[in-house]
């Protein structure tokens, strides 16, 4: 039997819970439609749905949160985000939105015609649906491996360069506005992708004109597990594989609701100065000037507090290591699930 790993923080603070009898258990899940997004959470003891927006904050988040500029234009917090975002992930210009969605609805639009193809190493749902409202079609571009819930490879999530280039060849580089590469991948069971396919990625995007975006909403877990099983690296901090991993992407989108630790909030990122200039007179449409996005001044704080407490080593070992106690304790029970643990979740193998 695996140890479970000890925590690196200290709880301050508690909530008391519900917890139910069978019976009120079994009437909760009659009234929901046996649909988990229909469950009340005061009904809910032990809440496995999702990490988006679930975390707690640390104390130096809620301190932030006092801090918060709430300035409709030129907030003190909007630029300390800023600085948080060009410092860890290191993008020129930033965008703030209300969360992942928002960021994925304005590269959409601002990147994809009606006819072209985007490629990504499997899709997020509102990343997909964004892209086909925009006149878009997704591509599948992983490897085959991860659509086998049972195969056991280190970096499952890994784009399959072959299809990638076929791709390219068979509607032509004109046609591709850019590559949607998700570190990790959520759809795969949260697996990762190895330094060298992002960099081989970058290498074959750039000779054909290319951009590459990342969905980054869980890119701390992928530097993580590319110290973990990536020759080279094991002795790296996670904060300068992450930096290394950002350089062979053009842009993200983010999601805050993940790894920088914070209940709602999210952006888009970018080196590309026409881009950004067009996102910020779009952003205004759609979440707000271009120095909140949808964001209070609050949350840009907690955001940027939570995007540099997000990389200690420690924690996010801690926090992946969590995941494969759960997953290597379902595997002893017998229990099928999805192979090998991911970063965020254990996925049961439903069929």
């Amino acid at each position: 039997m695996q140890r479970r790993m000890a925590e690196p923080y200290k709880i301050k603070s508690v909530e008391l819970l519900n917890i139910l009898d069978e019976k009120e258990r079994e009437e909760a899940l009659m009234e929901g439609g046996y649909n988990t997004f229909l469950i009340k959470s005061e009904h809910v003891y032990i809440d496995l749905l999702t990490d988006s927006g679930t975390s707690a904050m640390s104390d130096l988040q809620w301190a932030a949160l006092q801090l918060g500029d709430e300035a409709y234009a030129g907030s003190k917090s909007w630029f300390r985000l800023e600085q948080a975002v060009r410092e860890i992930y290191g993008y020129r210009y930033v965008i703030p939105t209300h969360q992942g969605r928002g960021a994925e609805n304005l590269l959409s639009q601002l990147k994809i015609q009606p006819g072209d193809y985007v490629p990504g190493n499997m899709y997020f749902t509102t990343t997909r649906a964004h892209q086909e409202l925009n006149g878009g079609t997704f591509v599948d571009i992983i490897i085959d491996e991860a659509h086998d819930p049972a195969a056991e490879l280190p970096f499952k999530g890994n784009v399959d360069l072959n299809k990638l280039e076929s791709l390219i060849h068979r509607v032509g580089a004109d046609k591709i506005p850019y590559v949607s590469v998700a570190v990790t991948v959520n759809l795969a069971g949260g697996q990762p992708v190895s330094m060298k396919n992002l960099r081989e990625v970058h290498e074959l995007c750039q000779k054909h004109g290319i951009s590459v975006m990342f969905d980054a909403t869980r890119c701390v877990e992928n530097a993580y597990f590319i110290k973990e099983r990536e020759k080279g690296f094991e002795n790296t901090p996670v904060k300068d594989i992450l930096k290394e991993m950002m350089t062979y992407s053009d842009g993200c989108t983010m999601s805050g609701k993940k790894d920088c630790l914070v209940n709602i909030g999210g952006f888009l990122s970018m080196n590309d100065e026409d881009l950004y200039t067009r996102a910020r007179e779009l952003v205004v449409l759609y979440e707000g000037m271009p120095s909140y996005g949808g964001m209070a001044g609050r949350d840009m704080e907690a955001m940027a507090q939570g995007i540099y407490e997000s990389i200690d080593d420690h924690y996010i070992s801690h926090r992946i290591n969590q995941v494969r106690y759960l997953g290597n304790q379902l595997i002893e029970a017998g229990v099928p699930i999805v192979r090998p643990i991911g970063g965020h979740a254990v996925f049961l193998d439903a069929k």
